[in-house]
């Protein structure tokens, strides 16, 4: 089993972070996101995971040693590819072609998930979906009464269908794939000005290949401040049968209310922690409350009283009641 992993978008929607970290970067109570998601996609697989594929852009050697580790971690075999123009699913997806062999699990790096399930790898496909309020911005899917998909529809300006495409996919035969992929580039088949996935699904599924609707438990999208603090709040209660508050922190007069992460060398100084909150190495808390935020590395906030924010690594916060989102380096204080 392979997995694919295309991680090369700019993550607009989450600047000024994304400015110096790689959204998939971003830790989520203590790890990257693209951790999370493919830890728990070898999770809940039959066969072992041989090899992850990762699809970046330039984001550096520092970057592509860390998805490594990733990766090695989970004695699987670690790949770079590289995407250089953002031109579709379907082309980010191609830019491994070298690796879309056997059985593939394709996952974006943009969204976590909560399952109880494992892999049917008997099946030609599958598609895991999730029902969403508002369609409009997803690819989705429409299915008959066998539970077999009969429609890939991307973004529907009209109602379609409430099934989104939540952004995993099972391949059983990864070379089907790469051909449906590049038969999409070689004839310039596009939909809304892209190479799109869905467009690759609907021919394969026209050819007689059958594809299953999966279903999760819960769908945490990392979009933008908002859902990944909200994700941040869902991942802590998930792990809150086994404590994360690291015992190499230190606490003065402080309260921590757990589900918390709090990370190595953390100080509290005079302050209430939580719940749901994430605070990286080396950073101090001082006279402050802070509920249901993201802290990173090396970050210092005093005199605060702050709750749906998140804070870069090394920023400098102090003297506000807020509720904000400060990237790496970022300074503000104000006077008392």
């Amino acid at each position: 089993m392979k997995i694919i992993v295309p991680m090369a978008g700019m993550g607009k929607r989450m600047r000024p972070h994304t400015f110096t970290t790689p959204k998939p970067l971003l830790p989520i109570a203590g790890k990257s996101i693209v951790q999370r998601l493919v830890e728990d996609i070898v999770s809940v697989s039959n066969e072992k995971v041989d090899e992850i594929a990762f699809i970046v852009s330039n984001f550096g050697k520092e970057t592509e040693e860390k998805l490594k580790k990733i990766a090695i971690d989970l004695k699987a075999k670690a790949s770079i590819f590289y995407q250089d123009e953002a031109l579709g699913t379907a082309h980010a997806i191609l830019c491994a072609k070298e690796a879309l062999k056997g059985k593939v699990i394709v996952a974006f790096a943009d969204t976590l998930f909560k399952a109880d399930f494992k892999l049917d790898d008997s099946k030609d496909g599958i598609i895991w979906v999730q029902k969403v309020q508002d369609p409009r911005a997803f690819g989705v899917v429409k299915i008959n009464d066998k539970n077999v998909i009969t429609d890939f529809v991307e973004k529907p300006e009209e109602f379609v269908s409430d099934l989104a495409i939540i952004g995993i996919y099972y391949f059983k035969d990864g070379e089907n794939l790469k051909k449906e992929l590049q038969y999409l580039l070689d004839n310039n088949i596009k939909d809304k000005g892209e190479f799109q996935l869905t467009n690759a699904l609907e021919n394969m599924k026209n050819k007689g290949l059958k594809f299953t609707p999966g279903q999760v438990t819960e769908w945490l999208d990392c979009g933008n401040k908002d859902s990944t603090v909200y994700t941040n709040q869902r991942i802590l209660e998930f792990n809150k049968k086994e404590s994360l508050v690291s015992k190499l922190h230190t606490s003065h007069n402080s309260v921590i209310i757990e589900p918390c992460y709090i990370g190595e060398n953390v100080t509290l100084i005079n302050s209430v922690v939580g719940p749901y909150v994430s605070i990286g190495n080396n950073s101090v808390i001082e006279d402050s409350i802070i509920k249901n935020s993201l802290v990173q590395n090396n970050a210092k906030i005093s005199s605060a009283n702050i709750r749906n924010s998140m804070f870069g690594n090394y920023t400098d916060f102090k003297n506000h009641y807020s509720e904000l989102s400060m990237g790496d380096y970022s300074v503000q204080h104000s006077k008392q």
